[in-house]
């Protein structure tokens, strides 16, 4: 499985320079929402709730059990995206989604 890298936090001017929007950026919170949506839109977990809350809910539960990774510049995010974005390590954070994913299942806050 790979991470699609579509970030919505950049802006790109005419002279081709990338700058974030934000002051910092949290690359483990790009990736968990890219791969909570592989996961909830995959067959495997259809069973689960999809609604905007309980994504939500997996999303925030997952982060917290993963460290964070935040940077202050694109080229920081790009480096700390390219560390993160192996199979070792998406399947180590695979690993806290899916727990999540079950954890929210169960117990749904709707």
């Amino acid at each position: 499985m790979i991470i699609v890298d579509n970030p919505n936090n950049i802006r790109i001017s005419q002279d081709g320079d990338i700058e974030l929007l934000n002051k910092y950026k949290n690359v483990m919170e790009e990736i968990v929402e890219s791969l909570v949506t592989v996961h909830t839109l995959g067959p495997d977990f259809q069973v689960f709730c999809r609604c905007e809350k309980c994504r939500m809910d997996i999303i925030a539960l997952s982060l917290n059990a993963l460290p964070t990774h935040y940077v202050t510049t694109e080229e920081g995010r790009q480096t700390v995206f390219e560390q993160l974005n192996n199979e070792e390590n998406r399947r180590w954070i695979n690993k806290r989604i899916v727990s999540s994913i079950y954890l929210v299942g169960k117990y749904p806050k709707h």
